[in-house]
């Protein structure tokens, strides 16, 4: 098994929102975006965290293997995995000799060779569609949404399953026209087969506060469950898929 190393800020042994079934989920340090809404700050450096091989890994993936099912298996999250393309790719590849399903949990913003060559390991990938404008994109997560679009078309050109996903934040993305344009996107690739909308939650101020920086969505409220159910009824009309 491969000794090559990454840098991991945390683990979770037994994950059931981080794809299908339960998963073993790992979280990859260093982040190369700064959404307003991020939930992970403590993420963002990459010289934080700490260093595992994959060996060492796996052998806590496959202590919860029996767990999995048929559907679970391992999800690498960040943090931005696209960062750690290569040590990602050498983790997935032990994953799938060991019959293990492998997620990749990412923003999509970089795709690259090394990128690339992870996909081929890569079962299934949980895409964060966070705005449906460029311009929202640049201001608020830091990049333009060009490189998102370009590597959501290489899973289409790859046939790899996908997942999108997006947090509904009040006063930001929580209008019927931008759940509409996510449909649109998704429509437009064959290789999504389910579209998620999560609630924009809070839970992370406590971090911000520990480590002394602004929350820059913390005065934002949490969508209620009618207004959530509004938006996914709407989808749901839009949606090719169902």
């Amino acid at each position: 098994m491969s000794d090559t190393k990454g840098r991991v800020h945390s683990f979770q042994s037994l994950g059931t929102v981080d794809g299908p079934g339960i998963r073993y989920v790992v979280f990859l340090q260093g982040c190369n975006l700064r959404c307003g809404c991020c939930h992970n700050p403590d993420t963002w450096e990459k010289r934080g965290g700490t260093e595992y091989s994959v060996s060492e890994i796996m052998e806590r993936v496959m202590h919860c293997r029996e767990y999995f099912g048929f559907k679970g298996g391992i999800t690498v999250s960040g943090g931005e995995p696209l960062l750690q393309a290569e040590f990602t790719r050498a983790l997935f590849k032990a994953a799938k000799e060991a019959g293990v399903n492998t997620c990749l949990d990412t923003s999509g913003s970089i795709l690259n060779l090394k990128v690339k060559e992870l996909l081929r390991e890569t079962d299934r990938v949980l895409l964060d569609i966070k705005y449906t404008s460029d311009s929202d994109y640049k201001r608020y997560v830091g990049c333009s949404i060009t490189p998102v679009l370009k590597f959501l078309g290489y899973l289409n050109e790859k046939g790899i399953k996908t997942t999108l996903r997006q947090v509904i934040i009040p006063t930001k993305n929580n209008t019927a026209e931008s759940v509409k344009a996510l449909a649109a996107i998704a429509n437009a690739h064959e290789c999504v087969d389910e579209v998620e909308l999560l609630p924009f939650k809070k839970l992370c101020q406590v971090k911000y506060d520990d480590m002394g920086i602004l929350f820059p969505f913390g005065d934002l409220p949490t969508p209620t469950l009618t207004e959530m159910a509004r938006w996914n009824e709407i989808l749901k009309e839009k949606l090719i898929i169902k």
